[in-house]
């Protein structure tokens, strides 16, 4: 309940920054064109994110024929948690990682890579596929989709004040200095927010996977053993795209990842030792 709260707030505080951020450049009609432009910019990728993803990770979908193994923990997964069938996808990547994408649970996706299939036992695999059904479950898709879009259409706006300078209030020029301090801060004030948007999304996925197999322990397993493997095994999807990292179960970009406010993910160690206290 407390990260959904922080979600909400979290989430208030990034419109309302875009609001600000489109005032100053334009004065009030500035603030609604920006508001406009992310509301537009959201409904896109309401309807597209989940082909996006997919399409950008070369994903293949996969069904009960295919791959048998997968697709029955997740139906089984999908059946316990109350939840539609997902489509099912595997990503030809070593990395072991998983994702899930879509609009809503009616048009859920799911994906693991080959690595994970290969690394984890079936105990732990149902443990990471439970986590993603959670994130279905929250629509932190939803969630996470109209984050990203919103940091980024603020630094697009941000960057435009760069070069054309900001109003205020009253259709006034502001001080250039203070433009610029702006159009800096802004988009990483914006991305501050967001990695905290991802990081509650997380803690609250892995207690709703963790309810929804039943067994804690196992999803704890399996980050542990991720964690181990990841980082040394890189994956060329995610860096051609690391924009989408925030969707993994793990970060699952190679090369020194930033730590502390900006990590995409919580560290595994307070997750590993959430899990193990629900057990």
């Amino acid at each position: 309940m407390f990260n959904w709260f922080k979600t909400s707030l979290l989430m208030a505080a990034i419109v309302a920054l875009f609001g600000i951020i489109g005032g100053m450049v334009g004065g009030p009609g500035g603030m609604m064109l920006a508001l406009l432009l992310g509301g537009g910019m959201n409904l896109v990728s309401y309807w597209f994110s989940d082909r996006m993803v997919l399409s950008m990770y070369n994903a293949k979908e996969v069904d009960e024929a295919s791959s048998p193994y997968l697709y029955n923990i997740v139906r089984e997964l999908a059946q316990r948690g109350g939840l539609p069938m997902p489509r099912v996808y595997i990503i030809d990547e070593e990395q072991p990682n998983a994702f899930a994408t879509g609009r809503n649970p009616d048009h859920a996706a799911v994906a693991a890579t080959r690595g994970i299939l290969q690394m984890l036992s079936a105990r732990e695999l149902r443990g990471v596929m439970a986590h993603e059904l959670a994130h279905v479950k929250h629509r932190d898709i939803l969630t996470s989709t109209i984050a990203a879009t919103m940091a980024g259409a603020i630094s697009a706006v941000a960057n435009f004040a760069v070069f054309f300078g900001g109003r205020d209030g009253e259709g006034r020029p502001v001080n250039p200095v203070a433009g610029i301090a702006v159009a800096l801060l802004a988009p990483l004030a914006a991305t501050l927010i967001q990695m905290a948007i991802s990081r509650a999304r997380e803690f609250e996925a892995d207690h709703g996977g963790a309810e929804i197999s039943g067994d804690p322990h196992a999803l704890a397993d399996a980050l542990a053993k991720i964690e181990a493997y990841a980082r040394g095994i890189p994956m060329a999807s995610a860096d051609a795209h690391p924009e989408t990292a925030q969707m993994m179960i793990m970060n699952p970009l190679s090369g020194g990842g930033l730590s502390g406010l900006f990590r995409t993910h919580p560290e595994t160690g307070e997750r590993i030792a959430r899990l193990r206290a629900l057990g």
